[in-house]
């Protein structure tokens, strides 16, 4: 049985300082496995929000005029103590979001191995020397574009923060990150990593508060020069419309609602097996989680009862405990949501072949679930379902599948199943997606670029094009005199 386990109190990080809120507002955490309050988060206030971009602004100045080399051997030092803590930071990460504990403390070390990578990139920002007349030197040059404010969900406490810390960090900008106010434990555990391994006061802040509040505070403040946010794309649309009306680029990494096409010569079991691993991975909470399978119809038995065999498989229930394979959902909302799309389906007609349901106890537990004869109407097709809802659905020719997976507003991910390359090359070229694996779901690497097309959002993260949005081209014409 899952045994107590204490969990840190909840500070925000200013100009260097550990803080309160400056009326002392806050809310409550909550363990989405007991349904307990565990911790309580302060909620700034506009003077702290003010607070915390003008100590990015005058942090900087610090952190640009900072030697790369120094720059990039604090942030390897972040790295390295990310690393050793990686079990404290994952059992914390586990206590307010709920995946398993080896995922939580996997994603620490992941995201370390994201900094590493964007340190060491950043010391490959080259401009260029453009040929030009005798007496003039024409060049190019890329320089950080200043203090970032960025806004954090909650599925992936460590890995979304740290996208946006280490690219900001490594191009030589300062920042003030709002993490979640639901899992802010672990964004406290980051910035500790970068506070111990020496990042000056000022360059990395951390605040909590009403998410609208401290968008239009921050987007609008003179200090900030960018906007970087992963959520949801209503509220990135309300966010993008912000930072365009007061001519501030932005950065928007948004949901999805992933299509999976298995095709005619794929193996049904391999397709079944890897999209189920994927599909249950964080209960499905997850933007590039794969949630609608378009299966040929010639495999569409072979492909669901191996899809139901893996869905029953997976051990539901605390992370803290051994042997757990998917934990809750992140909260009641997402709960009720999971609900109500699994009983409009049903509503129209489509059949769960396992799961369905919200499991007895406390927490928010809902079972994995598999669902077939989905109309085109319901909700779940059209809807990002973030939970483990999985509805299978068959189709004859695979225009018409693209067709159907490339119909929806959203183009974060995509994935399909072939033995063919050329079907894998039809598929790469037909997908509507930014991020597309064939024959696996595997998530995002450090060395490629992640991000979406369409609703989905703009720009990339990861990769070399992961530094752009965080960095200025400046054209420079030098006439020489002597």
């Amino acid at each position: 049985m899952t045994t107590h386990q204490e969990y840190p109190a909840v500070r925000m990080y200013i100009a260097g300082e550990w803080c309160e809120g400056g009326t002392g507002r806050t809310a409550p955490v909550v363990n989405p496995a007991t349904g307990e309050v565990i911790g309580h988060v302060p909620l700034a206030t506009t003077a702290d929000l003010d607070r915390a971009a003008e100590a990015a602004a005058a942090g900087f100045v610090t952190w640009r005029d900072t030697p790369v080399a120094e720059r990039t051997a604090i942030l390897h030092k972040a790295a390295d103590l990310l690393v050793s803590r990686a079990d404290e930071v994952g059992r914390i990460m586990t206590l307010e979001q709920g995946k398993p504990l080896r995922e939580a403390s996997g994603e620490a070390r992941r995201v370390a191995g994201a900094l590493r990578w964007d340190a060491d990139d950043a010391r490959r920002a080259y401009g260029r020397v453009i040929p030009s007349e005798p007496g003039t030197l024409l060049s190019v040059r890329r320089a950080p574009i200043g203090p970032v404010a960025a806004f954090t969900p909650w599925n992936f406490p460590a890995g979304s923060p740290m996208r946006k810390i280490a690219a900001a960090l490594s191009a030589g900008c300062s920042l003030v990150v709002k993490a979640s106010e639901e899992t802010p434990g672990t964004a406290v555990q980051l910035v500790r990593c970068f506070e111990d391994a020496g990042v000056p006061p000022g360059v990395l802040n951390l605040v909590f508060g009403e998410p609208a509040e401290v968008s239009a505070h921050l987007i609008a403040h003179p200090a900030t020069r960018l906007i970087a946010f992963t959520g949801s794309v209503p509220v990135g649309k309300l966010l993008a419309a912000a930072a365009g009306a007061e001519m501030k680029p932005s950065l928007m990494e948004l949901g999805g609602h992933a299509p999976v096409i298995v095709c005619e010569d794929a193996d049904p079991v391999a397709a079944a097996r890897r999209a189920a691993a994927a599909k249950f991975a964080n209960a499905g909470q997850v933007c590039t989680s794969p949630s609608r399978f378009l299966v040929h119809e010639s495999l569409l038995t072979e492909f669901t009862e191996e899809f139901v065999r893996a869905a029953e498989a997976v051990v539901v229930g605390n992370g803290l405990d051994a042997g757990v394979t998917m934990g809750p959902l992140a909260n009641e909302r997402r709960l009720t949501a999971v609900e109500a799309l699994v009983a409009d389906a049903v509503s129209r007609g489509a059949k769960v072949l396992t799961g369905g349901g919200r499991l007895p106890g406390a927490g928010y537990f809902f079972a994995p679930t598999v669902l077939t004869d989905v109309p085109g109407d319901a909700a779940l097709m059209t809807e990002e379902p973030f939970g483990p809802l999985a509805p299978v659905v068959p189709f004859t020719d695979l225009d018409d599948a693209l067709r159907t997976a490339n119909a929806l507003p959203y183009g974060l991910a995509a994935y399909g199943f072939t033995r063919s390359a050329a079907t894998a090359e039809r598929l790469t070229r037909g997908f509507e997606a930014g991020i597309l694996s064939i024959n696996h779901c595997g998530g995002s690497v450090h060395e490629a670029p992640s991000g979406g097309v369409k609703a989905s959002g703009y720009g990339r993260e990861g990769g070399p094009e992961g530094l752009d949005a965080y960095l200025v081209t400046k054209r420079v014409s030098h006439l020489l005199t002597d």
